[in-house]
């Protein structure tokens, strides 16, 4: 039985004993819920190290930045950029359909957020003056400020940085194994949140959720249609139309999968084949952006963060929502790869404008759905960065792009 079926089962199951004790709910919280708040503070646990060592790591993995020259700034570049168009998507899709609205979980979780800082402070508090304080307390835009930079550092000074990138590389394995093994527990984790919120709230908390995965999609598409296919076209010759269809067969093993690296085979062929890109920008930006690049997962955060703060009450200022978009921008960076990492990506967005953890255990249960279309997105911004990055570069082969209507058209059906 698959990981996903497991919490399935376990919010399914939630559900229905919630609703048991919806009559005494005192029962559900005295004796059910600290099993979720352990299952919260195993999370919390590994949020910091898990982020900032894999973060170090991604960095490293950029190589020298002069070496890389004006390919490695073109992506690097598209990449946060996109990301940041995703999280607004994200974050005007769920204020205009407010997902959460009405859904009145117990406010007494909206007593534990701090009020949140101007948008002058949120960018001025990006820079630790103290690393170690800033990881002591949790302050996730320092740290990963922090270990950007530590990552580049190391690169630059060669052989003895390699010390401390093999020591962080380690490190991300070993949070990796810990998350996983975490991950493991989650269905008991989301069995024991979900009980105690549906018996304190009942089941009007339920509804919303389909409300959530429609924004969520709404916003997929949107980013694919006015990020993607338009900067194809601008910095192409290739028509949205052909860029969607061409790269349809990645989209539809990446929708089917929910796997961003076990597409990566398919959309280097598609590049090349389909879109006549060349090799080496190929095999640069798709790996690359297969680690760093998350677009659909950034749209996931801000949908989710907006509607768990409008389930528990909790307006959201600009300046927080500027605190969602950066940490989400900058998280982006270290978090593929790493075994669910849409749901622990999530947390710490939640833990950055001091949003109650708990409400993420109502989007563990469809949170199949949500990877499914966030993956397709990832995948098919990758796709469109190799593209655009090729054409500033000159390297697209027009001739022999199969898409263009010249060229053998090859077979992508294996």
């Amino acid at each position: 039985m698959s990981l996903v079926t497991k919490i399935m089962i376990g919010l399914i199951l939630g559900v229905i004993v919630g609703l048991l004790f919806v009559s005494n709910p005192k029962i559900a919280n005295t004796y059910i819920k600290p099993f979720g708040t352990l299952f919260l503070n195993l999370i919390k646990m590994t949020i910091v190290p898990l982020v900032f060592a894999s973060l170090v790591v991604g960095a490293a993995s950029i190589g020298d930045i002069k070496k890389l020259g004006r390919i490695g700034g073109k992506t690097m570049l598209y990449f946060f950029v996109t990301t940041a168009f995703a999280i607004v998507i994200g974050l005007v899709a769920a204020n205009i359909f407010k997902p959460g609205v009405n859904v009145s979980l117990a406010a007494a979780a909206a007593q534990e957020v701090t009020e949140a800082p101007s948008i002058i402070q949120t960018f001025l508090d990006i820079i630790p003056t103290n690393p170690i304080d800033a990881m002591a307390k949790g302050n996730m835009l320092q740290i990963i400020f922090f270990a950007l930079f530590t990552g580049v550092g190391a690169t630059y000074i060669g052989e003895k940085g390699q010390p401390y990138l093999k020591f962080c590389d380690s490190l991300a394995e070993i949070m990796y194994k810990i998350t996983e093994i975490i991950m493991d527990l989650a269905p008991y984790g989301v069995f024991a949140l979900i009980v105690p919120v549906i018996a304190s709230n009942g089941p009007k908390v339920l509804l919303p959720l389909i409300k959530v995965i429609l924004v969520c999609y709404v916003a997929f598409f949107l980013h694919a249609l006015l990020t993607y296919s338009v900067s194809v076209k601008i910095w192409s010759k290739i028509s949205p139309m052909k860029f969607f269809k061409g790269a349809s067969p990645a989209s539809a093993i990446a929708f089917s999968t929910s796997s961003s690296s076990g597409t990566l085979p398919v959309s280097m062929r598609i590049v090349q084949q389909v879109f006549g890109v060349s090799e080496s920008i190929a095999s640069f930006v798709l790996p690359l952006g297969t680690t760093i690049n998350m677009d659909g997962t950034a749209i996931y955060q801000g949908v989710c963060a907006v509607f768990i703060a409008q389930a528990y009450g909790i307006p959201l200022s600009i300046g927080q929502q500027v605190t969602i978009l950066l940490t989400a921008t900058l998280a982006s960076v270290g978090t593929a790869g790493v075994p669910g990492a849409g749901f622990m990506m999530l947390m710490m967005v939640l833990s950055s404008v001091g949003l109650p953890l708990e409400g993420a255990a109502l989007i563990a249960g469809i949170d199949r759905i949500l990877d499914m279309g966030r993956t397709t997105v990832n995948v098919t911004g990758n796709i469109a960065a190799s593209i655009v990055v090729a054409a500033t570069e000159g390297e697209i082969n027009y001739e022999n792009a199969s898409i263009m209507g010249s060229g053998k058209d090859k077979s992508l059906k294996a």
